[in-house]
């Protein structure tokens, strides 16, 4: 059987419900064999195509010379060609190379779709674009996907990234076609129908680690045992099955376990330490939002660390909250629990902002204040936790010798049911220190002994 014909197979079984009629495909074309190969066998398969090219400006001359050869390219509706400062990225990040030209790329891809949708929805009929769905074909075949199981293993990715590159992503409208043909296929292809490409000599380079893994690793594990490629591409097809498996079982135990929040996550802890599965079960839950496989063990240990302790990954923080592990964003709109460190003089948070400052004595009269907090340093731990009040919160309101609910003390103060609902409170080891325009803790009041205040300002958002 030759490619077209394999490739028409294969398409009619893995995306049968895409076809000519329903779907406009953008093609990411680099210029090399894959990528021309892949636009090849589209344009003979009779679907309409455009073509994007990213410049990376990586690689000087070559970087320009391909992107000059894709535009030259024939049978596109059409070429996009984008140039990106990619070094300046990386750096203003703090990210290696190539995860900023990943994350540049896709990001400029999705941007094309969107235009390339809108283009479909508003075309008449009997236009090319009309009525289609626009989807994001990739060019990855199946020596990419070798590579990828082999540092998604190493990487410690678990069960899910040993199933490898997946064929169809709907969320993402991106479909990869070329997976099941090996990378010898597709240069025999283009020789055969010569089909001119450009050559990317980074690519034997092994300072990257997919370079590395390819040239250097895979050929040493293939000495001892010859047959590695094809062994780890039949465990791909078997590991997609116990994936399913395993994710169906994992949400089971997930959706008993997460209590939801608006934007937060809440997880009680003793029912978490008392799971057979602890470390995959904090895995699965932790990399939704952000955090690494080598964290994991650090969650696991804030479930006996002091209360306000936390771990933070890029978009969130995992913060301890006495009896519960909460998932809150970083976001300062999305958030209802925030973590104020050491050191900290200005934050920011969807009620207005707190100032913090070290200041001598002031009088004990000062505490007052209902949009200021002064407190005896001393008895302060941090970090401090801002937070909506709780179910069973409870302070003791200054000039008070006995404890008061927060709902209590609330209706006390004559509030509305919506001025109740925007209250925010700070905590300190547990203790509420101040619920926040109202009133603070007696057992944080200065006293004539102290030494320094901390002192807590509070600007309200709301003119």
């Amino acid at each position: 059987m030759n490619l077209p014909t394999h490739f028409i197979k294969h398409w009619q079984h893995q995306f049968a419900d895409l076809n000519t009629g329903n779907c406009h495909l953008l093609l990411a074309v680099s210029g090399g064999v894959d990528s021309v190969v892949l636009t090849d066998l589209v344009a003979k398969s009779g679907f309409s195509f455009s073509i994007a090219h990213c410049n990376f400006k990586l690689r000087g001359k070559d970087s320009e010379r391909d992107a000059l050869f894709v535009s030259s390219l024939k049978g596109a509706t059409d070429i996009f060609i984008k140039e990106f400062d990619t070094e300046s990225f990386a750096v203003e990040n703090k990210i290696a190379i190539q995860e900023a030209a990943r994350k540049l790329r896709y990001n400029w891809f999705q941007d094309l779709m969107d235009e390339q949708q809108i283009r479909c929805n508003s075309s008449k009929q009997g236009d090319t674009f009309f009525g289609k769905q626009v989807l994001l074909v990739t060019a990855h075949h199946a020596d990419d996907n070798i590579e990828t199981v082999l540092m998604n293993f190493f990487r410690g990715t678990g069960i899910l990234g040993l199933r490898g590159i997946l064929p169809y992503q709907r969320e993402r409208l991106l479909i990869r076609p070329l997976l099941p043909f090996r990378k010898k296929e597709l240069i025999s292809y283009a020789t055969e129908n010569q089909l001119t490409f450009v050559e990317d000599i980074s690519n034997n380079s092994d300072k990257y680690t997919r370079n590395f893994f390819r040239n250097q690793l895979i050929p040493q594990i293939q000495n001892i045992f010859p047959e590695t490629e094809e062994n780890i591409l039949e465990n791909i097809e078997k590991m997609r099955e116990v994936a399913t498996i395993y994710q169906d079982a994992i949400a089971n135990q997930i959706e008993k376990l997460v209590v939801k929040s608006g934007k937060e996550i809440h997880i009680p802890i003793l029912k978490l330490k008392q799971q057979k599965t602890l470390t995959t079960i904090v895995w699965e839950i932790a990399k939704t939002y952000g955090f690494g496989a080598g964290q994991v063990a650090e969650i696991i240990k804030i479930m006996d660390s002091d209360n306000g302790a936390f771990i933070s990954s890029e978009t969130h923080r995992i913060i301890r909250n006495r009896k519960w592990l909460i998932i809150a964003p970083k976001e300062i709109k999305d958030s209802l629990h925030y973590i104020i460190e050491a050191g900290v003089a200005h934050f920011e948070f969807s009620k207005g902002s707190l100032g913090l400052s070290l200041i001598n004595k002031y009088p004990d009269q000062i505490n007052q204040n209902s949009t200021e907090a002064f407190l005896d340093l001393k008895k302060i731990q941090f970090p401090l936790l801002l937070r909506k009040p709780s179910a069973g919160d409870y302070f003791y309101p200054l000039g008070m010798q006995k404890k008061k609910k927060i709902s209590r003390f609330l209706i006390d103060q004559k509030l509305s049911k919506t001025q109740k609902e925007d209250c925010w409170i700070i905590e300190s080891n547990k203790k509420i220190v101040w619920v926040i325009g109202y009133r603070i803790d007696d057992r944080f009041k200065l006293l004539s002994d102290t030494k320094q205040s901390l002192h807590i300002q509070f600007v309200s958002s709301k003119l």
